[in-house]
């Protein structure tokens, strides 16, 4: 089992920081997440670089793509939607 810890794109919020969480604890090969808004960091524990994959494609897919990868007007639409569904499920 390795840590990782990935800075990110877009997470402004608790409710965001909730989307994140839901949505990576469905990738069964990591554990441990956890996501600091005020540093914009997300860390997990995987079994394997696959899993850190899967990790890296959620974040882009739900709209908080790794530091350093394209951020899109389409990826900001997208955190920002994530941002409000993780407020109101709260």
């Amino acid at each position: 089992m390795m840590n990782y810890s990935l800075q990110v794109q877009n997470l402004k919020c608790g409710g965001c920081a909730k989307t994140i969480s839901e949505k990576l604890a469905t990738i069964e090969e990591i554990s441990a997440i956890a996501v600091e808004v005020q540093t914009s960091t997300v860390s997990f524990n995987a079994t394997n670089e696959a899993a850190f994959q899967k990790v890296e494609n959620k974040l882009i897919e739900i709209g908080y793509p790794p530091e350093g990868t394209k951020n899109s007007m389409l990826t900001k639409a997208k955190s920002f939607v994530s941002c409000a569904t993780g407020k109101l499920s709260s």
